[in-house]
């Protein structure tokens, strides 16, 4: 794996169904930490994910504590909107971690404030809340995979004969 993405709580079905997604045509490891808002079973998880599951590596936590201490040789990024530096001001390295909350808060403070050096955010509007939890994953991911140069991704396309 190149990447892992680490989802904390995750309420919305369709978000992680479309970052499963996103993971496995990146060929990144997906973390759930528990509670989950939803039922793995979901059908709306299901569908988001398309017939991608088989393609992603999912493991599950109870704590994202206990994530960090399994991997506590690897760097972690938190990412939040309270952050003090962009997420492009990171280089990011082979099989690095990035956290996101839920939906609905974000990431814990007390989390936040831990790791404030590993802290990152998107650059947005001042009065917007936040992105979309599966876009924001999408931009910082694919941000960590360019200073990769993309490994083991296809990056030219071909155009099929009508």
């Amino acid at each position: 794996m190149v990447m892992n993405i680490v989802l904390v709580e995750p309420e919305i079905p369709q978000n992680t169904g479309n970052i499963a997604r996103t993971c496995a045509v990146t060929n990144s490891s997906l973390y759930l930490v528990k509670p989950l808002g939803f039922s793995t079973e979901d059908k709306y998880l299901k569908r988001a994910g398309l017939d991608y599951w088989d393609k992603v590596d999912v493991y599950y936590y109870d704590s994202i504590f206990d994530l960090i201490a399994d991997y506590n040789d690897s760097s972690f990024y938190f990412a939040s909107t309270k952050a003090p530096q962009s997420y492009d001001q990171v280089i990011y390295k082979n099989n690095d971690f990035l956290v996101f909350g839920k939906e609905t808060a974000g990431l814990p403070e007390s989390l936040l404030k831990k790791y404030l050096d590993y802290t990152i955010r998107i650059p947005m509007g001042n009065e917007l809340r936040s992105l979309n939890l599966a876009n924001s994953v999408a931009i910082i991911l694919y941000e960590g995979l360019r200073q990769l140069n993309f490994p083991s991704l296809v990056n030219n396309g071909l155009l099929r004969n009508n």
